[in-house]
């Protein structure tokens, strides 16, 4: 009925958040010109943020089109017809139980492939060969 909004609801926050973050790490960047090899192949947070943005975006805008394509979302007031048959009880238990779940599940998926990408960068700066200068 309306489970696709939580997850809408959360990339919205989380693009808000993303947004504000990245312009931190502008500022900082722009603060410090720094010549480590380990900050230039980290991954910015605000780009995983991004990430959990795309997947929440994703995931609301096709489920949404699924609503439409079986009825369930209409181009007219109150565009869901559970609102409309008087239904908004079970609605609102599908968004408390459905859309939660879908929110969690995919915030979980994007917890392990922020783990999974951190792991890959620490393996690729100690495999990074050390400068001449260092060696001395």
């Amino acid at each position: 009925m309306a489970c696709f909004t939580v997850p809408a609801v959360e990339a919205i926050a989380v693009t808000a958040v993303a947004f504000i973050l990245q312009k931190r790490e502008m500022a900082r960047v722009q603060a410090v010109k720094t010549t480590d090899v380990s900050e230039e192949t980290k991954t910015p947070f605000s780009r995983k943020l991004k990430w959990l943005r795309n997947l929440l975006f994703g995931g609301s805008l096709l489920l949404a089109f699924e609503h439409v394509w079986h009825g369930e979302i209409v181009p007219w007031f109150p565009f869901l017809t559970a609102v409309e048959n008087g239904e908004a009880a079970d609605m609102l238990h599908e968004m408390a139980t459905v859309g939660v779940t879908m929110a969690v599940l995919i915030t979980a998926v994007w917890v392990g492939m922020v783990l999974v990408t951190n792991a890959i960068e620490k393996r690729a700066v100690k495999l990074q060969p050390r400068s001449a200068e260092e060696n001395v």
